[in-house]
């Protein structure tokens, strides 16, 4: 470890110069080491694949993630210790706070793990989620169903991202299949009630050690199977949604007494009203665009919050598209930075490159993104669109 850590006014600072641990070591550890380099921090991941992305720019402990003699390591080299993805043991993470420094703790980790204590928490913050129930039996789900209509949604409480996890039930019919075949994963279920939703919006709010809160601007963001494809800032729906979009996320930060970033994933009907779908405990892939269009990206804005460092100004520079690249698009991607973006060019746009150097694309697996600044987003539109490297819709109002 390089520097103590020192007692501020309202919580402990982790001085510049001081060695960041991070549990994981994926594309989101890796731009939090190259977005917290610049402020002099040192950092160190462990993660079990070798050569991992965020390997590739720290130093690296190669075990697995229940693995307690490597926690045991990773706290006698660090001085503050993060995560960056919230599927971390819980009992590791227990561990790491009683033998280290970790401000966001295991609670956090505990309660976003699980759907049902999740939703809890985010109605306890004073916010709505979408009408749900508990199921334990194929006999519970049909009541369910019938209590909310079709479509409906049942979901497993833990382990579900990018859409797995998840069985859409069309009618009263599916009700035992989506059991049957959801229980086979051995956690608690949850059915929910299908919101009508106009759109998805996204917040990333900030709470640093000592109390101190912001958000990013509100991201629309759109849905390719269930994958994050686009987030659009700013999002194309009323400054008062907007702004309730932003005070909710703060007030969900509060409530849950989070340290450093907190994802809010909401729906958003024609009317305007807003239901939280899910919290993320991290940086957030709709939050990438923060990178060059805000004054302070995500990433450096976590490591500011988790050592108590004053947080950076969250102002929006310019409007931005964030694409995702995944695995199926990377040749045409490369081959594309190649040459001179002379459609770029006449759009007026800036597309910005992230690659995270994963070793193998696999189909639908993110393995980049790009920021396309604009001066309006339907000129970054434009440009994915005639790209023609995702070969998708038209996302025009």
């Amino acid at each position: 470890m390089m520097n103590p850590s020192v007692q501020g006014r309202k919580g402990r600072i982790i001085e510049p110069g001081s060695t960041i641990g991070i549990l994981g070591g994926g594309q989101l550890g890796r731009m939090m080491v190259l977005q917290g380099a610049p402020l002099g921090y040192r950092f160190v991941t462990l993660d079990p694949a070798d050569n991992a992305p965020c390997g590739q720019v720290s130093s690296q402990i190669v075990a697995h993630y229940d693995d307690v003699e490597a926690a045991k390591q990773l706290a006698e080299q660090a001085d503050v210790i993060t995560y960056e993805f919230e599927n971390v043991d819980a009992g590791v993470a227990a561990l790491l706070e009683d033998q280290s420094y970790v401000p966001q703790g295991s609670k956090l980790l505990y309660t976003t793990q699980h759907r049902l204590r999740e939703k809890r928490a985010i109605e306890a913050a004073g916010a709505t989620v979408a009408p749900y129930a508990e199921v334990k039996s194929a006999e519970q789900t049909l009541e369910a169903v019938r209590r909310f209509g079709t479509p409906c949604v049942m979901k497993t409480a833990t382990g579900g991202y990018d859409g797995k996890g998840q069985f859409v039930i069309r009618s009263e019919e599916q009700a035992a299949q989506a059991y049957e075949e959801l229980s086979a994963a051995g956690t608690d279920l949850v059915v929910e009630q299908f919101i009508d939703f106009a759109c998805e919006l996204s917040v990333v709010a900030a709470r640093s050690s000592n109390g101190e809160i912001k958000t990013f601007p509100v991201a629309e963001n759109i849905h390719i199977d269930n994958i994050l494809h686009l987030s659009i800032v700013p999002a194309r729906v009323a400054d008062e949604v907007q702004r309730r979009a932003e005070q909710m996320a703060a007030a969900i930060a509060e409530s849950m007494d989070a340290v450093g970033l907190l994802a809010v994933e909401l729906f958003c009907t024609a009317g305007g009203e807003l239901y939280v779908n899910e919290l993320a405990p991290r940086p957030h892939n709709s939050g990438h665009y923060t990178m060059e269009a805000c004054a302070t990206s995500q990433f450096e804005q976590h490591v500011r919050a988790i050592c108590g460092l004053p947080l950076g100004s969250t102002k929006l520079h310019m409007p931005v598209v964030m694409v995702n690249i995944l695995g199926e698009h990377v040749p045409e991607v490369q081959q594309r930075m190649l040459v001179a973006d002379t459609e770029a060019e006449r759009l007026n746009v800036i597309p910005k490159y992230h690659l995270y150097g994963k070793e193998e694309a696999k189909h639908k697996r993110k393995m980049g993104h790009i920021n396309v600044l604009c001066h309006n987003s339907e000129d970054a539109l434009n440009w994915i669109e005639q790209t023609n490297i995702w070969r998708t819709r038209t996302y025009h109002d």
